[in-house]
Order: C-alpha cells, then structure tokens, then sequence
C-alpha cells in the first residue's frame, strides 16, 4: 500500500512553517491594481492625444498641415514653424510674465492677510464680511464686464499689464482668502495665544509665526493664480490690444491670420503658450496636492 505524503512546510526563520497556499488575497488585490492601472493609462492616452496632434503638426510644412492628415506624422520634419511662433508670440509671453507674477504674488499675500484676520481674530461682523468676499467668486466676469470697463476708463488705468495686474488680482482675492482661512483654522489656538502673551500684536504673530509656516497654502494660491491669470482671454480682450495684450490675445491674432496658410505656425504657438503653465504643474504639482489636503481638515 502506497501512501502519499503531505509536504511538510519548511519553517522560516522564525522557526514557525510558511504557509505555500497561493495568497487569494494578494490575487485579488493584483487584478484591482492592474485594472487600475489599465485605467489610468486609458486617462493618460486619452489626455495625450491632442498633444500628439498639436506636436506633429508643429513640424508640418503648409502644405502638408492639413485636417486630413491631422494624425499622419510630417513627410518632411520642419522646425519654421517654431521659428515664426516664436518671433510673432515672444513680445507678447514676456509682458504675460510681467503680469501674472506680480498678479499672483500680491493676491497671495492679501488672501493670506485677509485669510489670516478672519480665521483668527474675531471682530463684529466678520461672518458677514467673509460671506461678502466670496461673492466675488460667484459674480459672472461677463456680468461686470462693461461696467469694469468704464470705471477704468474714467480712473485713466492704463490698458495692458497695469489694468490686467489690477483685475486678477481683484478677481483672484476671494478664492485666496478662502484657501489661506481654511488652512489658517488648522493652526493650533494655542500657538496664536502663546504669541499674544509674548507682547506680539497681530501684525507681529503673523509676520514672525503664521508666514512662514503658510509655505503650503502659498504654493496652491501662487499656482492657481498663475494659471488663471495666464490662460485668460476675456479680461484681455476687453483690457488691452494686439500691442500690449498678454500671449492668449496674440496667440488668438497669430491663429486668425497664420490658420488658413499653415496650421503648423498655430500649433507651434499653442504648445509655446501652454509650456509656461505646464512647467509649473510638473515642479510643484505635488506641492499643489499636499497644500490642498493640508487645509482640508479643521483641527
């Protein structure tokens, strides 16, 4: 009579015997992760396909950019097009920088003061206030649009970078101010009243002690803002020209005259227009994440 033996399973280290039986859980969990995988990787195909068109058609010449060959790659790899973006949109990026960086820097630091007031110190009326400068994130900028306009007018603004600066900077208080409150809630109470028994005012707390541990929230509000005030085109149509306009207007004026010719000039200069923003997302996109999440929960 022949019997079989059951494998006796080889201790580990320990001494205790290792179990050989295939891990259900951990199949499991392997068929979910590559599912999600799959579907991540389906997201990032689906966002890349218009970069692919935007980029083949960079390097196409004119005659061969053309709808129909939208997804052919280019019969003879040119780099003109590049070229003519550049030439018509630099002026143009160059005075977006110039309006957006201090559009930002200074929204910031008034979303942080305002963010810091009514969080922590408590005055009459506050609630109210607050509900007041949220307003302003409701309020339709085509609403506004014309009246903007003649109150610029008439306070002789300039047209350009200084009414731009202006506006973004107007627009761009309340959803700074909310940011900077819901992070500033998270600070323990006991940090501000160990300041005030120090002797420092409110001024003083905030400079020396709230500042520099709003690194997080700055870094969302600086990218938010970045990115609002350069993809705008409807405050730069109404604010300023061709002359002195930010690089959405120019890019819209270079695909009006260059989309009939070459389609290649055009998607040269919206790859240009978008590569700013597109940097800042890939530097401090982590950034941008663990700044929200770190204001999302009250202490």
């Amino acid at each position: 009579m022949t019997t079989v033996s059951t494998p006796v399973p080889a201790p580990d280290v320990a001494g205790r015997p290792v179990d050989l039986r295939p891990d259900r859980r951990r199949e499991k969990f392997t068929v979910k992760r590559t599912l999600r995988y799959a579907a991540l990787l389906l997201g990032v195909l689906l966002v890349l396909i218009p970069v692919y068109v935007l980029f083949v058609t960079s390097f196409k010449g004119a005659g061969d950019a053309s709808p129909t060959r939208a997804w052919n790659l280019p019969t003879a790899w040119t780099t003109q097009n590049w070229s003519d973006a550049w030439t018509a949109l630099s002026p143009a990026l160059w005075r977006t920088f110039e309006m957006v960086i201090p559009a930002s820097i200074i929204a910031a630091f008034l979303g942080s003061l305002n963010g810091f007031v009514l969080s922590r110190w408590s005055f009459r009326g506050a609630n109210l206030v607050f509900t007041l400068i949220l307003f302003g994130m409701f309020i339709p900028y085509q609403a506004v649009m014309i009246p903007l306009l003649q109150i610029f007018l008439d306070a002789g603004i300039p047209s350009g970078v200084p009414s731009l600066i202006l506006l973004h900077v107007i627009y761009g208080i309340p959803i700074t101010t909310l940011i900077f409150r819901n992070y500033y809630q998270t600070i323990p109470h006991e940090l501000i009243e160990a300041a005030r028994v120090d002797g420092a005012g409110m001024l003083r707390t905030y400079w020396s002690i709230i500042l520099p541990i709003s690194i997080p929230s700055f870094v969302v509000v600086l990218i938010w803002q970045f990115t609002s005030a350069w993809n705008d085109f409807l405050f730069a149509v109404f604010f300023s020209s061709s002359q002195n306009g930010p690089v959405t207007l120019a890019l819209n004026n270079l695909a009006n005259g260059a989309m009939l010719q070459n389609y290649g000039v055009s998607m040269a200069g919206a790859l240009f227009a978008s590569l700013p923003t597109l940097i800042v997302y890939i530097i401090l996109g982590k950034y941008f994440v663990g700044g929200l999440m770190s204001g999302s929960v009250k202490g």
